[in-house]
């Protein structure tokens, strides 16, 4: 059996950022800082450090500056060319070789799994990652190189898992698990539940926005059925994919942030700016003199 490698990862980014208005009303809002940085290349830097070369980014209506973000701009770099200012010449053009960055639309915001849906001419028969911007995980290993090197023993579908409460265990997808008895952070996947009641939750494994999976994913997006909405749930097509192949959950080491959320997103921009090499120590000094 060929040695399989993830090469390529899927960003879904069509959402319409309703937890963000009126901030997003007009700007995207994976294209919101985080200190200097928009959340769509914390994204695309993750995956780039995963050793991903083609990165896909599903957008929707409205995501025209997610292109330009990583797109040449002869205008900013002939002024900063012209006013003799070099590191922030680097800054902006680092970002348009980040990656062979290709892009395909979302007409409707049909759920995760239609999104992923998407890309599927463009994976075509291989291994991807899924890489959800909303979910900020600071490590000194990207999380998804630490699944990646999972994958690459395991050659298995793998979802990042991290253990939270019981009472914010409903707001997550579920499994049921049991450890790998050759790798603790291993998850064995036997079933997965979608925001489960806290008594009725079989673990406190919930599934973050980190995936690795395995081409077949695709027919079980096209043959679930549509759920509240009419959104197809890329839990619902992970469940069917169960009864084929190996899935594993996978317990990263990293501390996440919901970006996704005002407040989720306001401690990741303190946490950030705190670790930021020219501001942070000016940043911790003014906390430190504020009366709170």
């Amino acid at each position: 059996m060929a040695f399989l490698k993830v090469r390529k990862a899927v960003i879904p980014a069509a959402g319409m950022g309703t937890r963000f208005l009126p901030a997003t009303k007009a700007t995207p809002k994976e294209m919101l800082p985080l200190v200097d940085k928009p959340l769509i290349q914390y994204a695309v830097e993750e995956a780039v450090a995963a050793g991903c070369t083609e990165i896909i980014i599903v957008t929707g209506r409205n995501k025209a500056t997610m292109e330009d973000h990583f797109d040449k701009s002869p205008e900013l770099e002939a002024s900063l060319i012209a006013r003799n200012r070099p590191a922030l010449l680097e800054i902006a053009q680092s970002v348009t070789r980040l990656a062979r960055i290709v892009y395909t639309r979302q007409a409707e915001p049909l759920g995760l799994g239609h999104a992923v849906l998407q890309a599927k001419e463009l994976i075509g028969d291989e291994p991807f990652a899924v890489i959800l911007p909303d979910d900020v995980v600071d490590c000194t290993v990207p999380c998804m190189k630490q699944m990646v090197e999972a994958f690459d023993r395991t050659q298995s579908s793998i979802l990042a898992s991290e253990v939270v409460d019981r009472e914010a265990i409903s707001h997550y997808g579920c499994l049921d698990c049991t450890p790998d008895p050759e790798d603790k952070r291993l998850l064995d996947v036997r079933d997965m539940v979608e925001k489960p009641k806290p008594e009725e939750a079989p673990s406190l494994n919930a599934i973050i926005g980190r995936y690795i999976l395995t081409p077949r994913i695709f027919e079980m997006i096209e043959n679930i059925k549509p759920g509240a909405g009419g959104e197809l749930q890329l839990t619902d097509a992970i469940k069917a994919l169960l009864q084929y192949e190996k899935v594993y959950g996978f317990c990263y080491t990293g501390k996440r942030h919901d970006a996704g959320d005002k407040f989720g997103f306001l401690k990741a921009t303190v946490d950030f700016a705190l670790k930021h090499n020219e501001l942070g120590p000016k940043f911790r000094e003014w906390l430190k003199s504020q009366q709170f």
